[in-house]
Order: structure tokens, then C-alpha cells, then sequence
């Protein structure tokens, strides 16, 4: 491998080289992962490289995992030479990532046009996306019933809510009760049964707080809590990690480093949090013993402690004023775990009841929890130092009161005053969030703290990745790209290969394996898989996406196999095609040229698969054509049918079909209404927009009322604003609608309107406080408004002074060439001819001169 200094690095290298002049030791003090020493290494080879390591200078190479004074003291005291081996294994990683990514995405723009690259961590995250999206639509949904009792101690006026476990004397598994006919049996039985208590439980759960923050326990944390993606949760805490200017005017950090997988604190640290602990929160929640965690990241380096604030007593509430909203949630989150996992841990008082029938054919069960002592959770309701952030952090255990069961003892007979049967089905496993996806990497040992966020960020720019309600989904390019590769490349895109070879490079790191044994041992199977793919015809690849993607291309609309038959001529059949050019796939009809059907098979790339066909073919997305429309009823004005359709846009209500002569009514979904939730009555309202709210009460003018995707806006001659969330369409009035026209965020269509300066007259004076209700209002009757001729005129010279024009020495009259070549005068300027180009004006000894006064 051959490494050249990036020109953004240079001025660093000829910093040191400048600071080594007359220096008689070099301290190496990077990160102390395999980065890091790759870091070390490249400084002193580049220096030796280029000269500037005199000899009698000694080298140091130390580290330390947490920037204190006595670590870095001890650091000092104890140096070492550059490790070799975490060299060799940085330099193991580089290779391998070079390899496969630069291998396998020529064979994607071959294979898979408009693909744009492949690698090894972002390869094997869209697979866990596709894979759970298989899941999801290969699961069938399974009914059940629960059956619950309402139930109460003689003479008691509350109840408790008992569910049914036995019956006949069996345990109820979750599908025992699979129908309502079993469900109304099993109410009936229950209602008609007197009832006791069995047995009572009680015991106390103790629960221990987690191990402070590592990079990807705080996105996945800043995800569920706080809704922030992994991108932009680490580009947050790089801003607390650089620092802010406090009340003494000097940049301070607020956290300690941010991309780390090791769950250590310093000793120091920890002295300062129990401390913080015992004048805060009493010495009840100290623990007798400091807490050390240890890691659970497979292949952890643990090269620097965990995430927490660089001073404890730095409370949020304390830097409020000095960090936006965004950067203060994110250090709250961090500075709350960091308290919390030093704190004793929370006692809950759980109570169970078993509830039976006096032939114990019959049993039910009640349940409930109380905190006995918070411990760590009173961090999470300290509202002096998280203030309004205290709800986001609230854990689902830091509330619940002691119920009627702690007064509830064996032989108590219980009174029935209600048996509820409730039908439930089961839902498929839920899409990963950012956060969750993280999660499953780490757990799998794939990628490192530094690479999430990138590689999920990539996975979205290259369009293989969507996101919907903070959810990824896979768009159809990322299940091509995921098929092709687990097709082609099996054992290479095997979730279990990216693991195992972190493995291997930690044996490189340790030194009990050599970095060109494991290279050579990957290499040559998987470039002959390279070789093998790009032999592959293009039809191959084409029958292989329709096979294992026959789902999500031609889905089912209905029993039998017509799902294929194409709807524009229905005889062909629809079915994968490239276009003629390699631009791109696109679903097309088996009697091409006779049937000029075409189909996008991407959203948004339609003309990718339209510029090198016949242009006649009509375009559109076949998932959408796939899907039959969904009648919602008769309009009883028109007699017409109310349909449900969705386009390459989203769902829409439409009034009527289509027909050659004028196109039906349509209305998009505004946002936050989903398609299923829309009735007959709903989609009649919809269609209703846009209407007219009412006139302007200053210029008689209508305000309208329309639908966008986003949601209502209002239109008022040239100026649009969107309808706030919280306001209904039955509270919208006119008052309310000119508010919101007046407000800031709004939009103007068309051109703006020109600036006219007002000029005030000794008469109008004295009415300077009145304004007129457009300011833009360019009418020549307006009071108090007159147009400014002088000063238009000398804006007009003024930027006749900046022209600059081709003027003749041989006439010094101001005369300027027209744009078609010919002189003012009528004479023709004199040409010359350039090769076989086009020819160019040559005015003889021409010169540009600044015309004034013109």
C-alpha cells in the first residue's frame, strides 16, 4: 500500500518537523486503539520519510484511556514502542475494506445500474433491513382472545383487574383461546363462578442501574428518548465534546470523548460522582462499594472510558443558558446515566394474587408493583438539575401505587362486577429504528463505535434505506443490491463471515496471527467470486430479481396468476427489463413493440427507464397499478363512487373514474391520516377541498382553504401558510386565518413585488402612524405612496456607468456592436476566420473602455 499526506494534513506535518528542530525526545501520544497507533505510526514514518528525524532524537509512544493529570503523568512514566501488531491490524482492516468495497461495487454498476457502491459493515447492515422486511411480509397474523375479570374484596369500593390463566383445570397457552366461539365460553364460565383468593405473593425486586454511555448505547438511548438519528446524535456530541465558552469567557468541554466502547470511569471521576451523590441525594444512595462495569461488546478495544461529563458538578441546569435545546438534552441524557450508574439500586414491592373457583377448574391472575426506594431512579425525577427534561427521562418503573392486593389474603371471597372478552392478533416483528439497528450490529460484533453513524447515513444517501415514523425500511434498489449479493457473493454477504473477521483481526492485534496469512486466505475466493459475477449475463441477474423479489414486484391483488397480466393491453405479461441504454430496470410488457406498457421500477426514476424507449408508453409505478383501488362508497350527490387509490405520491381519495373527456376529482391524504382510517364520510370531506373560508374583512378578497401533502394551508391572493397541527378545520375562522396569513413562516407565489419608497407630505404628516395593509401595494392611487421618477432615473445611470462596450480605435464615435454582429451605424464589423469553426467578430485594434454618461 502507497500513502501520500492530504493536503489538509500538511500544514500539521511541517508543524511537528518545525517543533522537532533542536527537540531531543518525540512523544507519540494518540488514541491508544488500533487507529490511534496507526496514527503514531504514520507520523513517525512520514517524518523519517522526509528527513526531519535527526538522529540522537528518542522516540516515546504512550497512552492513556482518560485525559487527567495523573493519567497522563502515568502515562509519561511508562513509555513503550509502536505496537506492530495493532499497526498490522489497522493496516488488515484498510486492505480488506479497500478489497471489497472497491471490487464488488464495479460489479453492482455492471449488474445493477444505478447501484453505487458495496462494503463490508454497509453490506451487512441493509441485510438485517431486508431480512426483518422478509419476516414482516411473510407474516401471518394470528388471532386470540384474553378474557379479564373486574373483581373486589367484600365491602371494598375499588377493584383489580384479574386476567384468566387456567381453565378445565389446563394452563391457557396464547392461541388457547383462538376464536370467539371459545372466548364466549370461556366468559361465560367465568361470570357464572363464584370466586376467591388462591394465594398471595409479595416479594421485593431489586434492580441495578446499567453501565454508563459508549457511542452506541448513547445513540440508541438519544433515538428512543430523545427521537435523534445516530448522525445527528454524534455530530451533537462532538459540539460538547469541542466545548462552549462559559461565564469565565474560556472554551470549556462538557463530556469526555464520544466514539468509545469502553464502560470504565476514571478513578477520579467516580470519587467526584459518589460525592456529588451523597451532598445531592443523601448517603442512603451511595453504595458501600464503587460500581465497575464491564463490557459486553463483542471485540471491544476499551481504548477510553466511558461518555460521561468532564465535571460532575456541572449540573445541566447550570450550562442552560449557554447550549441550544438540542445540545442540552443530548448532556442531560449523558449526565443523568453517568449519576445514575453510581447510585444503589431501586427496590420494587411486587404483589401477585391467584384468584380460583372452589373446584380450582378455574384460576386468574392479578398483579401490581410499588417503589419501595427509587435509588438510581431519583436522578431521572430531579427536576432542579434536568428541569423540563425530566418526563423524556422517566423509566416505565419510577411510578406505581400500592393497589387493593396488599390487603388481599388467602380464603377471601371476591366479588365479579364485570368480565370483559378481548379480541387481539398477533403483529409482525416491528422495522428497526436507527437506534435498534445499532443495537443488533453491536450485538453481532459488526463495525465499530466510529462507523455506525456513517454507514447508516450512507445506507440512506445511496436511496437503499428509507425512513418512515423512525423506522428504516428497505427501498427496492437496497433489496436488489441486498438479493444480488447474498445470490452472488453468499458466504462473503453471510452476517457470520463480518463477524468473524472482526474476530480475526483482534487475533491480528494480539499478535496470534499474521496480518498477509489473513488477506491471503480471503482473497482468492472471494476475487473469483468477482470474476465469476461479472461473467454473468445480464438475463441471468434479471431472472434471479424477478424469482427471489416476485413479492414485492408483482403483488398478489386476488387468487390465481394474473397479477402479471399487463393492464394496458391484458394479454402480455409484465415482467423485469433493462433499458436499452443501461440506464437502469423498469417493468415492462412481454409484447413489446405491439404493447408499449412501461412501469417504473424505482419511484422517482421514471425517465431513467422512459428516455431510450418510444416515447408513446405510458409511465407510471407498478406497485402502484398493482394494487386494485379500494371503493369506499357512493357519493350520494353525484351517485359516483368514492375510491381509495395510491399513487407514486401516496394514497389518494378520488370521485369517479377517469374518462377521456375530464379528469375525476382527487385529494391527497394530508399528513397524519392513514389510508385505513379513511371512511366514506371522511373521504367526501376531503373532497370537499379546496373551498372558501370567507372574505378578508380589509380587502373583501377570499381566503381559501386547500389540501397539500403536508397537510391544510391557506391561500390568500399570492401568499400561502400552512395550518398549525393543533387547528382544526371546525375552530378555523377568518379571524384566525388572517392571524396565520400574517404570521412569519408563509410563502408568496409568483414575483416579488417592487420596493416603492414612501414619501411623506407636510399634509400626510401627520398621519404617519396609519399603514396600509399591503405594503406592496404598487397602485397608484395609494394614499401616502408616489413613485420616485428622479430616483428611478438615477438608478437607471447608474448602471449604465458599470456597461462596459467594444469600442474602434479608428472611430471614436460611441458607437456599440447590436447583438447580431452589425455596427449601429449599419456598417459590418470585420470578421475573421478561425480554422473550421465558427467564425469570430474582430473589431480592429478593439479596447474596453468604461462608457460615462451613457
Amino acid at each position: 500500500m502507497l500513502w501520500e499526506i492530504p493536503t489538509t494534513a500538511r500544514p500539521h506535518i511541517n508543524s511537528i518537523k518545525s517543533a522537532l528542530k533542536g527537540a531531543q525526545v518525540l512523544v507519540l501520544a494518540s488514541d491508544p486503539d488500533r487507529e490511534g497507533e496507526a496514527i503514531a505510526w504514520h507520523v513517525l514514518e512520514m517524518l523519517k520519510m522526509e528527513g526531519a528525524l535527526k538522529r540522537g532524537i528518542e522516540v516515546k509512544r504512550v497512552v492513556f484511556h482518560e485525559i487527567t493529570k495523573s493519567a497522563v503523568t502515568r502515562a509519561m512514566e511508562s513509555p513503550r514502542d509502536v505496537s506492530e501488531t495493532l499497526v498490522n491490524a489497522y493496516l488488515a482492516r484498510r486492505a480488506l475494506d479497500y478489497l471489497i468495497g472497491f471490487n464488488l461495487s464495479p460489479v453492482l454498476w455492471r449488474k445493477l445500474p444505478g447501484s453505487k457502491s458495496a462494503g463490508r459493515v454497509q453490506s451487512a447492515a441493509l441485510r438485517i433491513i431486508c431480512d426483518r422486511e422478509q419476516e414482516i411480509d411473510a407474516f401471518q397474523s394470528r388471532e386470540y382472545w384474553t378474557v379479564e375479570a373486574q373483581l373486589s374484596k367484600d365491602g371494598a369500593r375499588s377493584t383489580m383487574s384479574a386476567r384468566l390463566t387456567h381453565l378445565n383445570g389446563e394452563k391457557l397457552d396464547q392461541f388457547s383461546l383462538n376464536n370467539e366461539l371459545d372466548a364466549s365460553s370461556a366468559y361465560k364460565k367465568v361470570s357464572e363462578t363464584k370466586l376467591r383468593v388462591g394465594s398471595v405473593k409479595k416479594r421485593l425486586v431489586r434492580r441495578n442501574p446499567v453501565a454508563p454511555y459508549i457511542t452506541s448505547t448513547l445513540q440508541q438511548d438519544a433515538s428512543a428518548k430523545l427521537g435523534f438519528g445516530p448522525t445527528r446524535t454524534m455530530s451533537i456530541a462532538q459540539q460538547l465534546y469541542e466545548g462552549v465558552k462559559l461565564n469565565n469567557d474560556e472554551q470549556t468541554g462538557l463530556i469526555t470523548y464520544m466514539r468509545t466502547d469502553g464502560v470504565q470511569i476514571s478513578p477520579d471521576a467516580l470519587e467526584s460522582i459518589r460525592s456529588l451523590i451523597g451532598t445531592r441525594y443523601g448517603e442512603d444512595y451511595v453504595p458501600a462499594e464503587k460500581r465497575v462495569f464491564v463490557s459486553k461488546v463483542k471485540n471491544a478495544q476499551e481504548a477510553h472510558e466511558a461518555i460521561r461529563p468532564t465535571d460532575i458538578f456541572r449540573l445541566p441546569s447550570s450550562v442552560a443558558n449557554v447550549l441550544e435545546e438540542d445540545a442540552l438534552q443530548l448532556y442531560s441524557l449523558i449526565w443523568a446515566r453517568t449519576v445514575a450508574c453510581q447510585l444503589e439500586p431501586s427496590v420494587s414491592r411486587q404483589v401477585s394474587v391467584d384468584v380460583v373457583d372452589d373446584h380450582q377448574n378455574m384460576q386468574l391472575r392479578a398483579s401490581s408493583s410499588s417503589i419501595s426506594f427509587p435509588g438510581f431512579l431519583v436522578v431521572y425525577k430531579d427536576v432542579e438539575a434536568l428541569g423540563k427534561f425530566t418526563e423524556k427521562f422517566q423509566d416505565d418503573d419510577t411510578s406505581g401505587p400500592i393497589s387493593d392486593l396488599d390487603q388481599l389474603e388467602a380464603g377471601n371471597s371476591l366479588m365479579l362486577s364485570e368480565v370483559r372478552p378481548t379480541q387481539h392478533f398477533t403483529e409482525p416483528p416491528p422495522r428497526f429504528s436507527e437506534g435498534t439497528l445499532v443495537k443488533r450490529l453491536e450485538e453481532l460484533g459488526i463495525g465499530r463505535p466510529s462507523t455506525y453513524a456513517p454507514t447508516l447515513r450512507t445506507l440512506q444517501l445511496r436511496n437503499y434505506v428509507g425512513i418512515d415514523k423512525r423506522r428504516m425500511f428497505p427501498e427496492t434498489r437496497g433489496r436488489m443490491v441486498s438479493a444480488f449479493l447474498m445470490h452472488y457473493f453468499p458466504e462473503f454477504s453471510d452476517l457470520a463471515f463480518t463477524a468473524n473477521m472482526e474476530s480475526q483481526l483482534d487475533d491480528v492485534s494480539a499478535g496470534n496471527a499474521l496480518w498477509k496469512d489473513l488477506l491471503r486466505e480471503f482473497w482468492p475466493g472471494f476475487h473469483g467470486n468477482v470474476l465469476d459475477a461479472m461473467k454473468v449475463p445480464v438475463e441471468k441477474v434479471v431472472e434471479m430479481l424477478e424469482e427471489v423479489l416476485a413479492k414485492q414486484f408483482f403483488p398478489s391483488t386476488g387468487p390465481g396468476a394474473g397479477d402479471r397480466i399487463c393492464p394496458s393491453c391484458k394479454e402480455g405479461k409484465v415482467s423485469v427489463k433493462l433499458s436499452r441504454f443501461g440506464a437502469g430496470y423498469f417493468f415492462g410488457c412481454s409484447r413489446y413493440p405491439d404493447c408499449l406498457f412501461k412501469a417504473s421500477m424505482i419511484s422517482g426514476e421514471e425517465e431513467e427507464s422512459s428516455n431510450d424507449e418510444d416515447s408513446d408508453a405510458p409511465v407510471a409505478q407498478w406497485s402502484n397499478i398493482a394494487r386494485p383501488a379500494k371503493v369506499l362508497g357512493v357519493d350520494p350527490a353525484t351517485q359516483l363512487q368514492v375510491l381509495m387509490r395510491v399513487g407514486p405520491y401516496g394514497a389518494y381519495v378520488q370521485l369517479g373514474e377517469a374518462s377521456k373527456k375530464q379528469k375525476p376529482r382527487r385529494t391527497t391524504l394530508p399528513k397524519g391520516v392513514k389510508s385505513e382510517e379513511v371512511t366514506l364520510q371522511k373521504a367526501l370531506e376531503l373532497l370537499s377541498y379546496p373551498r372558501e373560508l370567507g372574505k378578508h374583512p380589509a380587502e373583501g378578497t377570499p381566503i381559501i382553504v386547500s389540501i397539500g401533502k403536508f397537510g391544510f394551508f391557506l391561500r390568500h391572493r399570492a401568499i400561502i401558510a400552512s395550518v398549525p397541527l393543533g387547528v382544526s378545520m371546525e375552530d378555523l375562522s377568518i379571524d384566525k386565518a388572517v392571524e396565520i396569513l400574517k404570521g412569519k413562516h408563509v410563502s408568496r407565489r409568483g414575483r416579488r413585488p417592487r420596493k416603492v419608497v414612501a414619501k411623506e407630505t407636510d399634509s400626510e404628516s401627520t398621519n404617519s402612524s396609519e399603514s396600509s395593509p399591503h405594503d406592496g401595494d404598487l397602485s397608484p392611487q395609494h394614499n401616502g405612496l408616489v413613485y420616485q421618477e428622479e430616483q428611478n432615473t438615477q438608478v437607471s445611470q447608474e448602471k449604465q456607468k458599470r456597461k462596459y462596450v467594444r469600442k474602434s480605435s479608428q472611430d471614436s464615435s460611441r458607437e456599440r456592436l447590436s447583438q447580431n454582429g452589425v455596427l449601429s451605424n449599419g456598417s459590418d464589423p470585420v470578421v475573421k476566420k478561425r480554422g473550421k469553426g465558427r467564425p469570430r467578430k474582430n473589431v480592429a485594434a478593439s479596447e474596453l473602455i468604461l462608457a460615462q454618461g451613457e
